[in-house]
């Protein structure tokens, strides 16, 4: 690999946490049920395990709740605004999702809806005109609440046939445009997180792995034939696969520690991009999907899609990473999980442990493991920032986090690592998907709303935006544009 090869840096949102323009032409979507808890012990819980009961809740007018991403921080609203500072910045490349609900309200519909189209096509056209390379997620964590409610969320199979649809108008529209692909945001996360990753509604007794493992399945597939059309179309941009990386730490040197880590690492972080990657179901699922009574409908059709239609790269979210131990310890929250607390380690205000060498030892494991190139697609601080009555955010921890982690990323390069591009997260901004709420801040711009969506939404520069500016504009100095 030439070392000389110079990252790429970019910023994210998501469709859901950004964009809100909730209008009588969007259909209702997972994410747009999840309604806003006070924070408590267990509130994040609550917001991401809904039962067919709070569907129906957040269906009625008249809850009395208020369902954050439904506004968003009104994305929808200050688009030509908000590209306007991602120019600003310097940015190499921007990663978005298309919302599936504001194109197919329902997710069945033969034809998009032209106001959702019209939307993107702004986006699209924007971005385009200032040279910012475009990496677009598919689906990012909503899927129109019609399917959840027709098919059971991605375990129906049907599900594959409108996700196609909806894919194809993507790639006949906007797919010259777009530099990087990617169908399913931290596709992982569908088994810790099933109401978010696969559209999965909470049943009496909890989700059946069955069907966890069944809406994966149809998720696998549905990359694979999203990839295999992308190349009978020809478009000119690569096709990944992402996953939530978490590495994992034993507490101690007790072999059963490092035992339970291998097999907790199997099936939380490596199971999905194994397949994804590889092409086929690793060793490991066999024995797991037996010692679960799991059962797959799994058809040669799929088998041989799976394997023929492999992702380009390899992506991964990276935020903390994670401890395990077969004793009982303290513990503490992470990415939509539950982790051990790991006293070498300082955790944000959210209990999330920061850990930039995680990340250069995760790339050199996600490199080692599928050979393909890298990129960071998400990374970033969530934490409480004040805005002053002179309209400044002085967060200069955010701008300490982001030079931690930039650093390991450019060492993992040196190492020999093919890192491609680092995008950090929230550029602007968002609900949080974890919490729902708009306190866990991760932007280098300020929108000015709070957890009731009350607010201006007007933006404003934060000092780790002129950090990330200068930041970028010196790296491409030393590295030759």
């Amino acid at each position: 690999m030439d070392k000389k090869q110079r990252i790429l840096w970019g910023g994210a949102t998501a469709s859901s946490q950004y964009e809100g323009g909730f209008t009588d032409s969007k259909g209702l979507d997972t994410q747009d049920c999840r309604a806003y808890l006070p924070r408590t012990s267990n509130a994040t819980e609550e917001t991401r395990l809904l039962t067919k009961e709070k569907i129906e809740e957040a269906k009625r007018l008249d809850s009395g709740k208020y369902y954050p991403f439904r506004n968003g921080t009104k994305g929808f609203e200050h688009l030509e605004e908000d590209i306007e500072y991602l120019d600003e910045l310097g940015l190499d490349l921007y990663r978005f999702s298309i919302s599936w609900a504001r194109l197919f309200p329902n997710g069945v519909e033969e034809v998009p809806s032209p106001e959702g189209v019209a939307y993107y096509d702004r986006v699209f056209n924007l971005l385009t005109e200032k040279k910012i390379k475009i990496f677009l997620t598919l689906n990012h964590y909503a899927m129109p609440i019609y399917l959840v409610e027709q098919y059971g969320g991605w375990k129906g199979r049907e599900c594959i046939e409108h996700f196609m649809r909806f894919a194809t108008f993507v790639f006949e529209r906007w797919g010259n445009l777009v530099e990087y692909w990617l169908p399913f945001n931290e596709i992982n996360a569908g088994y810790f997180s099933p109401f978010n990753g696969v559209g999965l509604l909470k049943g009496e007794n909890g989700f059946d792995l069955s069907d966890v493992f069944q809406a994966l399945h149809h998720q696998f597939v549905a990359s694979a034939k999203t990839i295999k059309l992308a190349r009978e179309m020809k478009l000119p941009g690569r096709f990944g696969s992402m996953i939530a990386c978490f590495c994992y730490y034993p507490l101690t040197s007790r072999p059963e520690d490092n035992l339970k880590l291998v097999f907790e690492e199997q099936m939380n972080q490596w199971y999905c991009m194994d397949i994804l990657s590889k092409g086929e179901y690793p060793y490991y699922a066999e024995t797991f999907f037996e010692n679960k009574n799991i059962v797959l409908n799994i058809t040669d059709e799929d088998k041989k899609l799976l394997k023929e239609n492999t992702c380009d790269f390899v992506s991964i979210s990276f935020y903390t990473s994670s401890v395990i131990t077969v004793e009982e310890a303290d513990k503490t929250a992470g990415n939509l999980v539950v982790s051990t607390k790991n006293p070498y380690l300082k955790a944000s205000e959210w209990g999330w442990q920061i850990d930039p060498v995680g990340l250069r030892t995760s790339l050199h494991k996600v490199y080692e493991r599928y050979g393909k190139p890298v990129i960071v697609s998400e990374n970033g601080l969530g934490a409480r920032d004040v805005l002053t009555e002179n309209g400044e955010v002085h967060d200069e921890y955010r701008i300490d986090y982001m030079k931690s982690y930039y650093e390991q990323a450019q060492l993992a390069l040196e190492d020999g690592v093919p890192l491609e591009a680092y995008i950090a997260w929230g550029i602007i901004d968002i609900v949080s998907a974890g919490s729902c709420e708009m306190d866990k801040r991760y932007g280098v711009i300020y929108v000015d709303a709070d957890n009731l969506g009350n607010g201006s939404y007007k933006r404003y520069k934060k000092d780790s935006f002129y950090w990330y500016k200068d930041f970028i504009q010196k790296y491409k100095e030393q590295n030759n544009g």
